[in-house]
């Protein structure tokens, strides 16, 4: 008979025959990687330690005490350098005409500061061409002519892109030995153009306020510095808008003299021409003058002192006379 296969425990499979564990060969420790230092980059780090230095001196420039004894007229760099200006563009003061009244108020407000008298910041505004910064170099001129080295005024002009380093430079004027005018040409925001408060800080409101020897003039076409689309922006877009566009037109009232400029008669122009040429040794006959001077201002479509110089330039090119500019 077969013999039966034997039972196996519930459960279970057959048995097998047990295995003698394999022997495990013992490892050796590895020994820890030798750490050689990186030299290149430890050169990297300090270079680029340095130039980060060089970076943050350049964005804090240091305020230093300038002399102000090499020039009556300075332009500031946003860097916080004065580049002395040795030769002012402009035109004598009595060659600007149809502007007598802004003149005057303009001189008698620049000579009381010049003489340690209080003065208000002045806003020169209104038609293009009509003489607004010429204006303000003429007044410092005329200024300066019968005055002592010492008791000279300065003209420091600030370019209206700069006008947020404003603090900086009150900063390096607040404590030099002159009078300044702080003078700001074709001033005027658009947009979302937020540095008017810089502006404004420095004309009024901060906690420092305007030095005591330094006055602000400035030149716009725009009585309110702001384009109108940009008020009317504010009015249809501001949860306040009278009080967004009170906060902007503000700027403009911080100025305590209002110069406003209007466009020149035709007699005024002609005016204007005449002193030019008389000025500059032009000599035409005057029918002749009168003729192509409003023949010229015709063709730019406007009448103004900016046009008449531009005349007067033709018309001294074509005849060989040159002009010899203050």
């Amino acid at each position: 008979m077969p013999k039966k296969p034997s039972k196996s425990p519930a459960g279970k499979g057959p048995r097998t025959p047990a295995r003698k564990p394999a022997r495990v060969a013992a490892k050796r420790p590895k020994a820890a990687p030798k750490v050689v230092p990186d030299l290149s980059q430890d050169r990297i780090v300090r270079a680029l330690e340095t130039i980060a230095a060089h970076l943050a001196a350049q964005g804090k420039p240091s305020v230093e005490r300038e002399s102000f004894e090499r020039a009556d007229a300075y332009v500031w760099h946003p860097d916080g350098r004065l580049a002395a200006v040795p030769r002012v563009s402009r035109v004598e003061l009595f060659l600007l005409k149809g502007v007598d009244r802004m003149r005057d108020i303009l001189m008698e407000n620049t000579e009381r500061f010049a003489n340690g008298l209080p003065a208000n910041n002045a806003l020169l505004w209104g038609a293009r061409g009509m003489g607004k910064s010429s204006l303000v170099k003429a007044a410092h001129a005329s200024i300066n002519a019968d005055r002592k080295p010492a008791d000279r005024l300065k003209l420091i002009e600030i370019h209206r892109e700069d006008i947020e380093t404003l603090p900086m430079l009150m900063e390096k004027l607040r404590d030099a030995d002159f009078h300044f005018i702080v003078f700001i040409d074709d001033l005027s925001f658009d947009g979302n153009d937020a540095s008017y408060k810089s502006l404004k800080a420095v004309l009024e409101g901060g906690i420092e306020g305007r030095p005591e020897n330094v006055i602000l003039y400035a030149t716009s076409n725009r009585r309110h510095l702001l384009a109108r689309d940009m008020i009317e922006n504010e009015r249809s877009t501001a949860i306040n808008p009278g009080e967004a566009v009170e906060e902007k037109v503000s700027l403009s009232d911080r100025f305590g003299l209002w110069l406003g400029f209007h466009r020149c008669s035709q007699d005024e122009y002609l005016a204007m021409v005449r002193g030019y040429c008389g000025h500059f040794g032009i000599k035409v006959d005057d029918e002749a003058l009168e003729r192509e001077a409003l023949e010229w201002s015709t063709t730019r479509g406007s009448r103004s002192g900016r046009v008449a110089w531009q005349f007067v330039q033709e018309l001294a090119g074509r005849l060989g006379v040159k002009l010899a500019t203050a």
